[in-house]
């Protein structure tokens, strides 16, 4: 069976994935229930620079951390950087054995990978607030992208919704 790639990141209802200054702090913490079988699926994470720069390595040991950067120098245990060729690299690691990938962000990297579906799945948790602006979840999509809601629950304070990739969205 192939590995997925997982989309799970909060958002705001109104489409933010932070605040107007770069903040995090309307985000409440994933319940533990949620967040264990979450990371018990995946062990690999794939993020952009600056999601690299504020989350580190440390946050999720035990998983290797792809960085996708042209910019971002420096080695640590289990995290590997991609500079070039990244839809080649994302499809032979789909191909290697191994559990699910977490798409953990950025913008730019969310957006590459829905354009160039590549997101298996989504897990979103709706936080019940209304930021105004800050950093849309989806900018620049190419087309039309179908999922299908496959599970919602309400999670302490957030909506969590699962939903997978409509097989019409596969590059041929």
């Amino acid at each position: 069976m192939m590995r997925k790639i997982i989309l799970s990141v909060a958002v705001s209802l109104d489409g933010f994935i932070e605040g107007p200054k770069g903040e995090y702090d309307w985000c409440p913490p994933p319940s533990k229930k949620e967040m264990t079988e979450f990371l018990s699926g995946i062990d690999t994470i794939f993020m952009g620079r600056k999601s690299y720069e504020l989350a580190g390595s440390k946050m999720f040991p035990g998983k290797e951390h792809y960085v996708f950067s042209d910019t971002l120098n420096g080695k640590a245990k289990g995290v590997y950087i991609i500079r070039s060729n990244m839809l080649k690299t994302v499809n032979l690691m789909l191909q290697e054995k191994g559990k699910n990938i977490w798409l953990f962000g950025g913008a730019n990297l969310i957006t590459t990978f829905i354009n160039e579906n590549l997101v298996d799945e989504m897990w979103l948790a709706f936080v019940p607030i209304v930021l105004g602006g800050g950093k849309p979840l989806f900018q620049n999509i190419a087309e039309r992208k179908k999922y299908k809601l496959t599970e919602s629950n309400v999670v302490g304070e957030y909506l969590s919704v699962k939903l997978v990739k409509n097989n019409s969205n596969h590059k041929k």
